[in-house]
């Protein structure tokens, strides 16, 4: 028997965790100026709402050397993002056309 469909087609997740002892973070990165910019630009591109993409923010994902991250589910895809022009890929390449952006990629070795 197969999984039934997955209610989102891209389930998107940001790291938003902001840590207050010194400790290297997401949110030292403008991560929630990214989440915000990608729900806005998945909204306009109308790709939002159940069968399409949901962008949600996310606590730590442990993956903190990398910083900022996000992850697109299905298929465990993690990016490192520096800007807009890098978020704006993302949808356009990933969420909007199914084709994954290699240069954005968290390298697998980092973590915390």
């Amino acid at each position: 028997m197969s999984a039934p469909p997955s209610y989102y087609k891209y389930h998107v997740f940001f790291c938003l965790n902001k840590r207050d002892n010194g400790e290297a973070c997401c949110a030292d990165h403008n991560a929630e100026g990214a989440f915000a910019r990608c729900k806005s630009q998945v909204k306009a591109a109308g790709l939002n709402g159940p069968g399409k993409v949901r962008v949600n923010r996310a606590g730590c994902m442990d993956r903190c050397a990398a910083g900022p991250v996000a992850v697109v589910y299905p298929g465990e895809t993690w990016y490192t993002y520096v800007d807009d022009k890098d978020i704006d890929e993302i949808v356009e390449s990933h969420l909007k056309n199914g084709k994954v952006v290699e240069r954005l990629l968290t390298p697998p070795h980092l973590g915390r």
